[in-house]
C-alpha cells in the first residue's frame, strides 16, 4: 500500500514536530507503549506512556503523538515491532523525533463518553449480581472503597448532629434551672430584706445569694461550652461537606476515565474485527486521529483521576484525624465543665447550710411602722421590686443569648 496516496485525516487538530532524548532503564525500558504502523496505518504513535518512567518525567511525550523517527532513522512504512526494536536496539538512550498532537479534550468528549459516565454512575450503585442480571459491565475501579467512604461520613456527620442537639439540649436545661435559680435567689433576698431579726435577715440573704451564685456559675457553664458547639458545628456544616464535595468530584473523574478506556477497547475492538475481515478502516487508513485522540484524552482524564484520588486521600486522612482529635478534645472539655460546675455548686450550697432558721412570727414587721412609714416602705420595695425585674429582664436577655448557637 502506497500511504503517500492516502491523505490525512486531522479532525482539525494541529500538530507540531519536536524531539527528545530518552534515558534507558535498568530493564533497557522508556516507558511508553505504541501501536498503528505498517500494514494498517500509515503512522506509529504513543499509545501510553506509563508512571514513573523516563517518558513520564521527561513530560514531552503523551499519548496519541505520531513517532516520525528513532535515532534519526525514519520509521515510516514499518511495523510497530520493527520501531519497538529500533528503540531498543541503543543501550543507554534513546532520541526520537516526533509530530505532536494538539488535541483539545473537549473535542473528545463525546456523547457517547457523557452517556458511559452515566453507565459508570449507575452500575456503581449496584451489587455485581444486579448488574449480572441486567447485563451491565462492572468496570475495573467499580466498588471504590473511596466513594463508600461517603456513607461513613453521613454517619460520622449524624454522630456530630445528635452530640449538638444532645448538648444544646443540655445546656437549653441548665439555663432554665439557672434561671429558676435566680428567681429563687432573689424571693429569698427579699425575704431577707423584710426580715426584722437579725440572724433570721442574714440567714434568708445568704441562702439567696447562694442561688444567685448557682445561676452564675450557669451562666460561666455556658460561656465555656458554647464554643464546643461551635466547633462541632463547624466539622459538621463545613469540613464533612467540602470532603464530600472532594469525593464526588473524583468519583466524576473516576467515571470520565473508565469512559475513555471502554471506548479505547471499543475501537481496539472494531480495528481487530476490521483486521480479520481484511477490510480497510478509514480512520486507521486516514492516520487515526480519532483513536489517537481518545488515547490522549484518556491520558489527561486518567491524570486528573489520579490527582483526584490523592487529594481525597490526604482529606480523609486529615478529616480523620481532626475528628479522633477534637471527638475527644471537645468531650473533654463538656465533662470538666460540666464536673466545676456541680462541683461549684455544691460547695457553695455546703457554706450556706443556714437550716433551721428562727423566725418569730409573733413579730411582723407592720408592727414597728407608723402609717406614713408604711407607705414609704411599701413605695420603696415596689420601687426594688420594680428595679429588680427590670434587671432581671435585662439579664435573662444576655443569658438567653448565650444558648443561639449557629
Amino acid at each position: 500500500m502506497d500511504y503517500g496516496d492516502i491523505e490525512e485525516d486531522t479532525l482539525g487538530m494541529i500538530v507540531t514536530s519536536g524531539t527528545c532524548t530518552l534515558k534507558k532503564d535498568p530493564q533497557n525500558l522508556v516507558g511508553i507503549s505504541i501501536g498503528g504502523g505498517a500494514p494498517l496505518c500509515p503512522c506509529v504513535y504513543i499509545v501510553q506512556v506509563f508512571d514513573n518512567t523516563s517518558a513520564s518525567r521527561d513530560g514531552l511525550l503523551a499519548a496519541g503523538d505520531e513517532i516520525v523517527s528513532v535515532n534519526s532513522k525514519s520509521v515510516k512504512g514499518r511495523t510497530k515491532v520493527e520501531v519497538a526494536k529500533l528503540i531498543q536496539a541503543t543501550k543507554a538512550e534513546v532520541t526520537i523525533h516526533y509530530n505532536k498532537l494538539h488535541a483539545d479534550q473537549k473535542q473528545g468528549k463525546t456523547l457517547d463518553i457523557v452517556l458511559k459516565k452515566m453507565k459508570h454512575r449507575v452500575v456503581e450503585t449496584m451489587s455485581s449480581t444486579t448488574a449480572d442480571a441486567l447485563g451491565l459491565s462492572r468496570a475495573i475501579l467499580c466498588n471504590d472503597g473511596l466513594i463508600k467512604k461517603l456513607d461513613e461520613l453521613e454517619r460520622t456527620a449524624d454522630l456530630y448532629r445528635g452530640l449538638i442537639d444532645h448538648t444544646h439540649g443540655v445546656l437549653k436545661a441548665i439555663f432554665e434551672l439557672a434561671h429558676t435559680h435566680r428567681n429563687f435567689g432573689n424571693a429569698f433576698a427579699n425575704i431577707g430584706a423584710r426580715e426584722p431579726q437579725l440572724k433570721a435577715s442574714e440567714a434568708f440573704t445568704k441562702f439567696g445569694e447562694a442561688h444567685r451564685q448557682i445561676d452564675r456559675y450557669a451562666i460561666t457553664l455556658l460561656r465555656t461550652v458554647k464554643p464546643m458547639i461551635t466547633d462541632l458545628n463547624t466539622y459538621l456544616s463545613k469540613a464533612i461537606p467540602d470532603t464530600r464535595l472532594t469525593i464526588q468530584k473524583y468519583a466524576d473523574a473516576k467515571f470520565e476515565y473508565l469512559s475513555y478506556c471502554l471506548k479505547v477497547k471499543e475501537m481496539d475492538d472494531e480495528e481487530y474485527s476490521f483486521a480479520a475481515l481484511q477490510e480497510p478502516l478509514y480512520r486507521v487508513e486516514t492516520g487515526n486521529y480519532e483513536y489517537r485522540l481518545i488515547l490522549r484524552c484518556r491520558q489527561m482524564a486518567r491524570e486528573r483521576f489520579s490527582k483526584m484520588r490523592a487529594d481525597v486521600l490526604v482529606k480523609l486522612e486529615l478529616l480523620d484525624q481532626k475528628h479522633v482529635q477534637d471527638i475527644v478534645f471537645q468531650l473533654h472539655r463538656f465533662i470538666t465543665a460540666l464536673d466545676k460546675y456541680h462541683k461549684d455548686c455544691y460547695e457553695t450550697m455546703k457554706e450556706a447550710d443556714i437550716f433551721p432558721i428562727e423566725v418569730d412570727l409573733t413579730l411582723p414587721t407592720s408592727k414597728h411602722l407608723t402609717n406614713n412609714d408604711e407607705e414609704e416602705e411599701d413605695e420603696y420595695v415596689g420601687d426594688e421590686l420594680e428595679n429588680d425585674y427590670e434587671l432581671n429582664q435585662t439579664q435573662d436577655t444576655k443569658d438567653a443569648d448565650l444558648l443561639n448557637i449557629d
